[in-house]
């Protein structure tokens, strides 16, 4: 497979080297099991034109121009607040054209919020992708013609695959192994790479206190409200009286700004304090629950289980800090 990474000023540096790293290390692999082989990847570089590019970390990394490849893939782009992902995507008009072009006749990966850029490019309409959890609220609110699955590691839809956040790159690595070769050499990668080869969701290190929001807004206010209010019972003409506001309005305003229900919020951070507590202290998981504002420990636990991906006994086992607080 010829795979193309498309790097570009403002881009992560490790997306697009992780990645031709980890196919180099799948080509040595594969050459000391059949030797007489071809490798299986050919990895280049390439820019929307050929010369210096300069990476997010302020490198500076030679490219060749854009040459025959089989699969475009797309890393994230450096950014800080709402207003820089905007410039950012406004100055990517040749990489734009470039992954429309390839998206016509080829297959089209993105690394984290590499999935926005081809999302501004139209390609990703009426398709599921995935990003960066902390970038998923944002995509899904940029874009609405796509169905954004933040919770998803790697989301393959026909010919386009998007992965999630930073070292996902691993994870396509791993993938585009297993398409072209086979799972026993994904398997000899990733170990020798420790890279984990089992299926993983982005559920367990989701937290919402870093998910990016834009620095001022309704949804901001509510968030902080709910944050002082956490173990309260949720009472929607409270909540609209906090802001002066009638229910309606509220609901509306909020719906508008991230497409989703202030209770669908509360219920997030309340999971990321209770993800706090499980790891950091000795509350069994019925304490944690009521100090979330959950009276039932059944109905706590499937709802830490649908937004994480694992019980809360399971999260504690594995993200559990050595220093813990005993209550």
């Amino acid at each position: 497979m010829r795979v193309a990474i498309l790097a570009y000023d403002g881009c992560m540096g490790a997306e697009v080297l992780g990645l031709s790293d980890v196919l180099l290390v799948a080509n040595r692999i594969s050459s000391l099991r059949t030797p007489d082989a071809p490798v299986p990847f050919a990895v280049s570089i390439i820019g929307a034109q050929a010369g210096l590019v300069r990476l997010a970390g302020g490198a500076r990394l030679s490219v060749s121009a854009p040459t025959a490849f089989d699969l475009l893939v797309v890393p994230a782009f450096d950014f800080n607040n709402g207003e820089d992902i905007s410039v950012a995507l406004a100055g990517l008009e040749e990489e734009k054209t470039l992954i429309r072009r390839a998206a016509e006749q080829r297959k089209v990966a993105s690394i984290c919020g590499g999935s926005l850029l081809l999302a501004e490019t139209g390609i990703l309409d009426g398709r599921q992708a995935t990003t960066a959890w902390a970038l998923a609220g944002e995509m899904a609110r940029r874009y609405p013609q796509v169905d954004v699955v933040p919770d998803a590691v790697l989301v393959r839809d026909g010919e386009i695959v998007t992965c999630g956040a930073f070292t996902a790159y691993g994870d396509l690595a791993l993938q585009l192994i297993r398409d072209c070769v086979g799972t026993s050499l994904a398997r000899a990668v990733g170990r020798f790479s420790l890279i984990d080869h089992s299926p993983r969701s982005q559920g367990p290190y989701l937290d919402h206190r870093f998910s990016h929001r834009r620095r001022e807004s309704f949804a901001r206010a509510v968030s902080t409200w709910f944050e002082k209010h956490l173990a309260e019972r949720y009472r929607l003409d409270v909540l609209a009286d906090a802001f002066n506001l009638s229910s309606r309005t509220l609901l509306r305003r909020f719906r508008a700004e991230t497409g989703r229900s202030p209770l669908d919020l509360l219920h997030d951070l309340r999971v990321e304090r209770a993800k706090l507590l499980l790891e950091t202290t000795t509350l069994s998981v019925a304490q944690v629950a009521s100090e979330v504002g959950y009276l039932d420990v059944a109905t706590f636990s499937r709802l830490f289980t649908r937004r994480t991906h694992l019980t809360p006994a399971a999260f504690r086992k594995r993200f559990q800090t050595a220093d813990v607080t005993v209550f």
